[in-house]
């Protein structure tokens, strides 16, 4: 699988949980909390590999009405990256606890995938039990509807 593909699975994923949040008229505080932790992780990442200072914190809390702005940012910050830097050249960063360390930009693109994925399942969870009909994210049949 390519890298591109990878990222457009992503966002489209992504997407259909902000559609979601885009449509709801109650809060759902746990969900935004764990989906604004998916985006903010996104934009850390891009701007570490891009040697910038990220503005926002691991945890930061946004609002759901800011969700697409931020997502529709962060990919164009991740495939800026693909763009400009070879996906085998490692870079150095510092973590949010001040903790340095050196990792390649493709296990750091591994890794800011999974956590997506991992953390989507969790929000999906918690908008089915909103009351919410969950969206469908799954890569195969994103890529079965030529979504992907």
């Amino acid at each position: 699988m390519q890298e591109e593909e990878i990222i457009n699975y992503t966002q489209v994923a992504d997407s259909r949980i902000i559609a979601i949040f885009n449509l709801a008229t109650v809060a759902i505080p746990e969900a935004e909390r764990l989906f604004s932790h998916v985006l903010n992780a996104q934009h850390i990442w891009a701007q570490r590999i891009s040697g910038l200072k990220p503005i926002y914190g691991v945890w930061d809390i946004h609002p759901k009405q800011d969700f697409e702005s931020i997502s529709v940012l962060n990919f164009k910050l991740i495939r800026d990256v693909l763009k400009n830097d070879p996906l085998d050249k490692s870079i150095e960063y510092c973590t949010s606890k001040g903790i340095r360390y050196e990792s390649r930009i493709d296990e750091i693109l591994f890794h800011l995938f999974n956590h997506s994925t991992y953390h989507r399942g969790q929000v999906v969870t918690l908008l089915k039990k909103a009351g919410f009909e969950p969206p469908v994210t799954d890569y195969i049949m994103l890529k079965r509807d030529h979504l992907l």
